[in-house]
């Protein structure tokens, strides 16, 4: 299991765009993808979950993988929650 503390870059935070694109990219990894703040976690492949957490621009959250493509996981979604462009 990796876990790695990433700050939301993206302007509008993880709203309906960026949110479907993260979930789009969770579900491309068989390994088990979770975000969360607050010692509060959900499945980052749903994306009723992730939209739910309201994550907002600037908030510092936690990316929680585990699984045999865990690596690459991890270097993707956290890629994405930092790129202020998307």
């Amino acid at each position: 299991m990796i876990e790695r503390k990433v700050k939301i870059e993206l302007a509008q935070g993880l709203a309906a765009r960026p949110a479907a694109e993260f979930v789009k990219r969770s579900s491309v990894y068989t390994c088990s993808v979770q975000i969360g703040k607050n010692g509060q976690f959900i499945d980052a492949k749903s994306i009723l979950g992730v939209m739910s957490m309201a994550f907002s621009h600037g908030e510092e959250i936690v990316v929680r993988v585990d699984g045999k493509d865990e690596e690459a996981a991890i270097e993707s979604l956290t890629e994405l929650l930092s790129n202020p462009n998307l």
